[in-house]
């Protein structure tokens, strides 16, 4: 059985630290067997409000139905003035979608999270945030959550996390939530 996950986050800049920490993590997922689908800023971006004036039926159907078939998640967000950016909070109103599932929201999914920001506050109360959102969901956030100091020259021109705290937590955070999808599916080995 193949292990899928959904990676959701980043910014409306291309390239942004936030979107390379998520994939960095997703890449741990993948070489662990996981099949991976990333939803990055540029599509998070493109979402109307949820239920807002511009949204119509159909809006975030690829984002939803991939959260509905998927065993796990990772959620990366930035830490704007003390919690996650509006751009990821939206992104995740759209699981309300998931409400009346037979399997609703994110129950039985495992979620790793990923908090980027410029200091250490700012990444430790967005993190326990989005462990508060994931709950209110029904998920099992993982027990290690990344915290990502940013700063120009985290990561290599081609991706490459050249510190190796950010790039333990990411890939930790990576591992654990393909291990987690597993002991749900119960194919864990």
């Amino acid at each position: 059985m193949t292990i899928r996950i959904v990676a959701i986050g980043g910014t409306v800049n291309p390239g942004s630290t936030t979107e390379q920490a998520l994939r960095l993590a997703a890449a741990s997922a993948a070489a662990g067997g996981a099949e991976v689908s990333v939803f990055g800023g540029e599509y998070l971006a493109r979402l109307p409000h949820y239920r807002g004036a511009a949204h119509v039926e159909g809006d975030g159907r690829e984002l939803v139905e991939a959260v509905r078939a998927a065993d796990g998640l990772l959620i990366a967000a930035p830490g704007y003035h003390g919690t996650i950016s509006g751009l990821v909070k939206n992104a995740l109103d759209f699981l309300e979608d998931l409400s009346k599932d037979e399997r609703p929201y994110l129950d039985g999914r495992a979620v790793g999270l990923i908090a980027t920001a410029y200091g250490d506050q700012a990444t430790m109360s967005t993190l326990i945030t989005m462990r508060a959102i994931v709950h209110a969901l029904r998920g099992w956030p993982t027990p290690m959550g990344a915290t990502i100091r940013t700063y120009q020259g985290l990561f290599s021109p081609d991706g490459e996390c050249l510190e190796d705290r950010a790039r333990m937590q990411l890939e930790m955070v990576g591992g654990q939530v393909l291990r987690g999808a597993q002991a749900f599916a119960g194919t864990a080995s």
